[in-house]
């Protein structure tokens, strides 16, 4: 029996389970583990850093990624618009709410709201515009009378379903020349980001908390 090899194990599940205590997104089981292993370890060659503008001028490579993610979805929402031209939505946000609902079923506003990653006022806006529109209704919370079940309506569904081959198109045209390959490993980096941010940003910490328990996070991610 490989002792040593137990011992490493046994060293990493300690660190896990460390690191873990404080930082969010991996869950206390044998598949938050997985994760948190996939997470730090790649067993693939390091490739060459690529370059960018004002790389030479000591641009940091974080600074280039938050400026190519605020682009990708700037992107992403003219196509949406390109998608909804001929419809009856006035709003990319309309689309995706009711698809997160048809998806994941009826629940909450705040519920809705944080789903989609919106501040309140103007998650509150979509939610007014899609139950006048018809799409979607809501209904008296039968855990909490103080809050508001939505749930998509059928006009809500036939309007959706209307748009979704636009909207099908639109997505496929966000991906534009990426390889399948390449989407896969795009999509696992992007998942492991809303793992990190996605419970921060439902703590609703004030403006001047939020940004310092980023940091503080950041530093608790494994290192394997």
């Amino acid at each position: 029996m490989n002792y040593e090899l137990i011992k490493d194990v046994l060293d990493l599940v300690q660190a896990f389970e460390g690191r873990n205590a404080d930082a969010a997104g991996y869950e206390d089981t044998i598949n938050g583990f997985r994760r948190w292993i996939a997470a730090g370890f790649t067993d693939e060659a390091p490739q060459p850093a690529p370059d960018w503008e004002g790389k030479d001028s000591g641009r940091s490579p974080e600074s280039v990624i938050s400026t190519l993610l605020l682009h990708m979805s700037r992107y992403a929402k003219a196509y949406s618009r390109a998608a909804m031209q001929g419809s009856d939505f006035t709003a990319q946000e309309d689309f995706i709410y009711l698809i997160t609902l048809k998806t994941f079923g009826a629940m909450t506003k705040m519920a809705l709201i944080k789903k989609n990653v919106q501040e309140k006022p103007a998650g509150i806006q979509i939610i007014n515009r899609l139950i006048v529109a018809g799409w979607a209704e809501q209904t008296d919370s039968e855990t909490d009378r103080r809050s508001k079940v939505i749930q998509i309506t059928p006009k809500g569904l036939a309007a959706l379903e209307a748009q979704m081959d636009n909207i099908r198109q639109a997505s496929r045209a966000v991906t534009g020349n990426l390889s399948p390959d390449e989407q896969t490993i795009l999509i696992r980096l992007l998942i492991k980001l809303e793992d990190f941010h996605n419970p921060i940003y439902c703590k609703n910490l004030s403006p001047e908390m939020l940004l310092e328990h980023a940091l503080q996070q950041k530093t608790l991610q494994p290192e394997l």
